[in-house]
């Protein structure tokens, strides 16, 4: 497993190149770059189709630097330097672990003089050029695509917010050892959350330049599979405990072709450390499973990346808005309830059946797919008569 990509490059290329990057955080990255692209293409094509239009925005020109734009910039520009300075300084500190790096004391005072004085000088040079100017307030044509950068921010932080509180809820053991470290920590994210949060975030945001709801769904459905099989990705290449139950069966004959670890796999050099020690190895990541495991993260991606395809495939086909999004749904909440069955997963006991967080989630959005797709269909033949 590859708990860095400075630890994959030298696995693949022989290189010790030391990065500051951990595997899924750059996996998560390349998530939300393939959505945004998919769904900025889609709301291109809605557009382009009639189905969506564009809106006036109203922006303000010539707007003087305040007081507190100019405290707003020292602040972030000190910082900046702080942390940047340190971060040259004492690069293999980074390296360990950025996370720990970045929100302890550790930095240059030095650096934050020099990020502040840049930020303010960057800040006066704004304002001088304002002198003389009049306030205005335009109206400006924008397309909603448009709205993507803005989409795909609030969708990171929405999204990382929900994940993370989904998981503590889930985990509140590992929450109250370790409170500080559970919450700063790229692994344990747990992604119904933080579609949840996210989805609602994005949705009180586009109300606001009336871009119907079921429009936005439909277009980001076919992106959202991706990001999950991508992410997923990052899951397996890291090693973060999204691994199955203990699998000792022999292999299949029908998987014969293809390596032992695609049906059994012991996660070695997991970023958890979590196992039993390897022999021999050195280092910060030196464990592995005792008994392997069924690889479910792998079989999402492989999965959820194929669903992606096909979704991509037949997204033209669904011409009466919101059903898209409700076949989406139905396909991820039958992905995430059947691969439950061989994952290790926290359980809640229910009429004396163990069942998880994401089998009530991913089950609850399998009868809501059904029900709403239902509906749509109902109310648009109402429509049609």
């Amino acid at each position: 497993m590859y708990a860095t990509i400075s630890d994959l490059i030298r696995d693949l290329l022989g290189l010790a190149i030391p990065l500051p990057i951990q595997t899924f955080g750059f996996m998560m990255a390349l998530s939300f770059v393939g959505a945004y692209l998919a769904t900025n293409s889609e709301l291109k094509r809605k557009e382009a189709e009639g189905l969506l239009k564009p809106f006036l925005m109203k922006r303000k020109e010539n707007e003087p630097i305040t007081f507190l734009d100019f405290a707003t910039a020292v602040v972030i520009g000190s910082f900046i330097g702080f942390k940047f300075l340190e971060m040259v300084l004492d690069y293999d500190a980074l390296v360990a672990n950025p996370q720990k790096f970045i929100l302890s004391g550790k930095g240059s005072w030095f650096g934050a003089l020099l990020g502040g004085t840049y930020a303010y000088y960057q800040k006066k040079k704004e304002a001088d050029a304002l002198k003389g100017k009049v306030l205005k307030e335009i109206e400006v044509s924008t397309h909603p695509y448009e709205l993507m950068g803005n989409i795909v921010g609030i969708a990171a932080i929405g999204g990382i917010l929900g994940a993370k509180i989904f998981h503590n809820l889930e985990n509140i053991d590992e929450l109250m050892a370790d409170p500080i470290g559970s919450l700063i920590s790229f692994s344990g994210l747990t992604f119904y959350g933080g579609l949840i949060v996210a989805a609602i975030g994005i949705l009180l945001y586009v109300r606001q330049y009336k871009i119907g709801a079921w429009h936005m769904c439909d277009s980001a459905a076919a992106g959202l599979m991706l990001a999950y099989g991508m992410g997923r990705l990052g899951c397996h290449l890291s090693g973060d405990g999204d691994w199955g139950i203990d699998n000792l069966m022999p292999k299949p004959e029908w998987l014969s072709a293809f390596p032992d670890w695609v049906w059994a796999y012991s996660y070695p050099n997991n970023v958890l450390n979590e196992g039993i020690p390897i022999a021999g190895c050195v280092g910060a990541h030196c464990n592995q499973l005792p008994n392997p495991v069924f690889p479910t993260p792998l079989y999402e991606s492989i999965i959820c990346i194929g669903l992606f395809g096909l979704l991509w495939g037949i997204r033209k086909k669904f011409t009466i808005p919101g059903t898209f999004f409700m076949f989406y749904l139905f396909l991820n909440g039958i992905e995430r309830f059947l691969i439950e069955k061989i994952r290790v997963n926290t359980t809640y006991s229910i009429f004396e059946y163990k069942i998880t967080q994401a089998e009530l989630i991913s089950a609850a959005f399998v009868i809501s797919s059904i029900v709403g797709m239902i509906w749509l269909l109902s109310n648009n033949k109402k429509k049609l008569a």
